[in-house]
């Protein structure tokens, strides 16, 4: 039991004692021993993890399974690697290196490399914000280190030189409607111990400060597929409003040979509101109107014959001049209003924080609201590629997005 202990504290990086397949009898008979006791956990190659050397979690197997497992130490084969349960490490003093590290601490009471631990998700503003962060954004979760420059300089504290690229996000969705704006969208972000552990002792208090209970949670289903090393099964509402983009610029060129849209690559910041504040919300508005009316190419209507002025003779908005290329194309006027109210609508909430002082509040609907917005937007740039697919140079076009599923959140 001490060298399995020893080992486990030891390594540097929490490993278990590997055994071979040539081990002494004795001491495959202590070690079944302390398995049947609850004292040690057997990690098989290929059975329990891919790599035996790493513990994600507590042994899914039973009790008697592992024993097995050591009972089957003989002839070819890499063996096992055992390591101490919660229960054998409970009175066992914490190497003082470890003092300040509440994460590397957990993982010496005995914490699975790939156990996840839950914060709320206001965690990511600082790096967000820091620009000596590289911070990207994905649907399902986000990847954040210090960037090359702030590596290298000396004159930065080693205390900020830190990464996270495994962070997904979580939820609990027991209280959520998706007609009701006021029912609660709880997000959270999910992290392994095993990367927490990693963690200056600074950023370690600084993350625990954030740690919240994992009741009701689940981490998102797409997220960790990719962690468990298989392809995401779909995309989310991101992905998909730039593949709906890309779409729309291809069908856009081939039809009349302008892309129709400036930029179509998701800025790095650009995803969930870290917190439910207007200023986020804001900010949130003001990036979405810079991809889609500020988005809009004036050369693209020129390429369809929309005129640039109005009966007025004031030049027309991006907006207005694609409403009329729709109008022109005997698209009813109704279809026509329905398609452009929201993107009018993220125009119109662009200009309130632009034209007057709003004092920052907090607003939960804000979550909601947001993924509500994404899926309506979502819905008008497939029908509009949908239509657009339909004219004569489009006919054999085919989208780059297969049958996979779309996560609304």
């Amino acid at each position: 039991m001490k060298a399995v202990v020893d080992r486990y504290l030891k390594s540097g990086d929490f490993n278990g004692l590997h055994l071979h397949t040539d081990v002494d009898p004795a001491l495959m008979e202590s070690a079944q021993h302390l398995v049947a006791d609850g004292k040690l956990q057997v990690m098989v190659d290929g059975v329990d993890y891919p790599n035996p050397h790493i513990r994600p979690w507590p042994s899914k197997r039973t009790v008697e399974s592992q024993i097995e497992s050591i009972q089957e130490l003989s002839g070819e084969g890499y063996g096992v690697v055992l390591y101490p349960t919660p229960s054998a490490l409970k009175g066992v003093r914490v190497p003082s290196r470890l003092t300040g590290h509440p994460f590397s601490t957990a993982m010496a009471k005995g914490r699975g490399t790939l156990e996840l631990a839950y914060f709320s998700f206001d965690v990511l503003e600082p790096y967000r914000n820091d620009p000596r962060y590289h911070f990207r954004y994905w649907d399902f979760g986000v990847d954040m280190g210090i960037g090359d420059d702030a590596y290298l300089d000396e004159t930065e504290l080693d205390r900020d030189k830190v990464s996270l690229s495994h962070l997904g996000f979580a939820y609990d969705l027991s209280g959520y409607d998706r007609e009701d704006i006021e029912t609660p969208i709880v997000r959270r972000v999910a992290a392994f111990y095993g990367d927490l552990a990693k963690l200056t002792p600074e950023h370690q208090q600084r993350w625990k400060s954030y740690l919240v209970s994992d009741a009701g949670l689940e981490p998102h289903p797409a997220w960790w597929m990719t962690q468990m090393g298989d392809w995401a099964d779909g995309v989310g509402p991101f992905e998909y409003f730039f593949l709906q983009l890309n779409n729309l610029n291809t069908l856009w060129v081939r039809a009349f040979g302008e892309e129709l849209f400036k930029h179509t690559e998701q800025p790095q910041d650009f995803g969930w509101l870290l917190r439910p504040s207007q200023r986020e919300w804001d900010e949130f508005i003001v990036q979405l109107d810079k991809l889609l009316s500020e988005n809009i190419r004036h050369q693209a209507m020129d390429a369809v014959g929309v005129r640039r002025k109005g009966d007025n003779d004031q030049n027309l908005g991006s907006l207005s001049r694609f409403a009329a290329f729709l109008e022109g194309k005997r698209i009813e006027a109704d279809m026509v209003k329905g398609l452009m109210e929201p993107l009018r609508r993220v125009r119109q909430a662009r200009q309130k924080p632009a034209h007057a002082l709003r004092r920052n509040i907090t607003d939960k609907t804000f979550v909601h609201r947001q993924v509500a917005l994404l899926e309506e937007l979502n819905d008008v740039l497939s029908a509009l590629a949908q239509w657009l697919s339909k004219h004569p140079k489009n006919t054999d076009w085919k989208s780059a997005y297969g049958a996979e599923k779309y996560y609304r959140l």
